[in-house]
């Protein structure tokens, strides 16, 4: 088998996605349309370490006066979360969602299937939450019922 870059490259030509690669970086950048918006992605390349980390970006920041609110949701959203987790960066408003892979030592398991399964389950996830991100930041809604809507709590 190849680089983890190839592997990833080879996984997203072949699943038809279009995508591009950072100048001498190990980072792929590609946007998705979700039933819910539009973000961008992003697939960080570790070859050392035998590391894939998959990243849905909300395309606006978060601004300051939200923050507080919105991590309040994030951390509500990623209370039981099984795979992957959302993060804020408190410093500039930015918000995603993130998964990842560790295979070094066991490259040989990193399978189409293992990298479909690390995108799909991040952008499927970004979709889910979108709505509950986007009323809690633009309509006021409380964190707390944003979940809950989301969830299936109301």
């Amino acid at each position: 088998m190849g680089s983890l870059m190839e592997a990833v490259e080879k996984f997203l030509v072949d699943d038809n996605w279009s995508f591009h690669r950072l100048e001498n970086k190990p980072i792929l950048r590609m946007g998705f349309k979700g039933r819910n918006g539009r973000w961008e992605c992003m697939a960080r390349i570790r070859e050392e370490a035998g590391q894939i980390i998959y990243y849905s970006s909300l395309a606006a920041f978060v601004p300051e006066e939200k923050r507080l609110a919105l991590a309040e949701f994030i951390t509500r959203a990623n209370y039981g979360m099984y795979i992957g987790n959302f993060e804020m960066d408190f410093v500039d408003g930015e918000v995603r969602f993130k998964t990842s892979l560790d295979v070094e030592g066991v490259e040989e398991t990193l399978t189409p299937t293992v990298i479909r399964h690390l995108i799909y389950a991040n952008v499927s996830m970004m979709d889910k939450y979108f709505p509950g991100l986007m009323s809690v930041v633009y309509c006021d809604v409380v964190p707390a019922e944003a979940i809950a809507k989301i969830e299936g709590r109301e």
